[in-house]
């Protein structure tokens, strides 16, 4: 619950986010460089504590995020890795109980990724603290600000998912 003091803050914060800073797109490239680099502050972490890769994360991350069962084939092409790089990462998240590998019934040759469950237990415990802070900025929010900031980081995930294909 925010005391008064901290809903007063984010009141201000609302007020002055319209601001002239509000449009500045430099302003905006370092917000999003830092949130980045926080990110990945607590990426590395995880993955050093788990004996992965930052690699083998971002891999967990399209295992748990995909709307749809994840193959080897989809994660390559998703990571920009070669088969080879993605079948050690593969057996690198294996062997540390985070994925099992599954044959499809149908078709035996398709081998689909799933999250580990209690390794996404594990996974959940450890980022914790980036949900209760997402949850924290979140407050000072409205419904409104809210639908255009996730208006926003959609466009920006179009627009990089744009670069990555057109690099390939």
């Amino acid at each position: 619950m925010a005391t008064a003091n901290q809903r007063g803050q984010h009141a201000h914060e609302r007020r002055t986010a319209a601001g002239p800073e509000a449009g500045d797109l430099h302003v905006l490239a370092s917000h999003l460089r830092r949130m980045n680099g926080e990110i990945n502050r607590l990426v590395h972490g995880f993955a050093a504590t788990q004996g992965l890769h930052a690699t083998d994360v971002q891999a967990l991350a399209a295992i748990l995020d995909s709307p749809e069962p994840m193959t080897p084939g989809r994660l390559r092409a998703h990571l920009g890795l070669t088969s080879g790089a993605v079948t050690a990462c593969v057996d690198r998240l294996e062997r540390a109980g985070h994925v099992r590998r599954v044959r499809e019934s149908a078709d035996r040759r398709v081998v689909h990724l799933h999250y580990v469950s209690d390794a996404r237990a594990a996974a959940r415990t450890y980022f914790k603290p980036l949900a209760e802070a997402a949850a924290s900025a979140r407050e000072r929010f409205d419904e409104q600000e809210l639908a255009v900031v996730v208006r926003f980081l959609a466009a920006m995930n179009r627009e990089l998912g744009l670069l990555h294909s057109e690099e390939g």
